[in-house]
């Protein structure tokens, strides 16, 4: 090996652990609650066509409020890695935060393009479309989920809700004794069952 490629290897590896440790310190500083000072900690090493600075830089000025640089980052990570989830899960914190719900649909539609049983996802746009008044749609969302996931208590519970809404009784009745399996005393489908009697 030529001296030139042992010094190239040697300012690879000093520069990884320069980035390293920048991220370890970004954590340190998070978890005292400076997000200010974490940011700081990755600015310091900061890449452009870095995924995962991008990211981290998206997260920071998200939990520091500053929801549109937030946004800026999170687009930077969308743009170098098109198919990734977590940062379309990421930037729909910030755009949710200022009120852009146009923005945070389209970035969930991305992801159910990619993976239509994300049920994460299917659950949120369900919540969206039921605050929106929109129950056939969120009822649409809230099927599938629960079709994916049949004993589960936020599914079954919304999907209750929706069909309720919808004026679906029978359907609304039986969902609501199936949130009681989960849990039996739970208020929200003992209410949703008084209403039907």
């Amino acid at each position: 090996m030529s001296v030139m490629l042992l010094i190239v290897a040697f300012n690879s590896f000093s520069q990884d652990k320069t980035v390293v440790q920048a991220f370890r310190e970004s954590y340190t500083q998070e978890s005292k609650g400076d997000y200010t000072a974490a940011a700081k900690e990755i600015m310091s090493v900061y890449k452009e066509d870095s995924y995962e600075m991008n990211l981290r830089m998206g997260w920071l000025k998200y939990m520091g409020g500053m929801f549109t640089e937030s946004i800026t980052y999170y687009e930077k990570a969308i743009k170098l890695k098109p198919m990734s989830e977590e940062a379309r899960l990421g930037i729909v914190y910030p755009a949710s935060s200022l009120g852009n719900w146009d923005q945070v649909l389209m970035h969930y539609n991305k992801i159910l393009e990619q993976s239509p049983a994300q049920t994460t996802v299917l659950y949120r746009v369900g919540l969206i479309y039921y605050n929106k008044g929109d129950f056939a749609k969120a009822g649409s969302y809230f099927e599938k989920l629960v079709n994916l996931y049949p004993f589960s208590y936020d599914g079954l519970l919304m999907y209750a809700w929706t069909c309720y809404k919808l004026g679906k009784l029978n359907e609304a009745k039986v969902l609501f004794n199936k949130v009681l399996l989960l849990s039996p005393d739970d208020s929200s489908a003992t209410e949703g069952l008084s209403l039907i009697k």
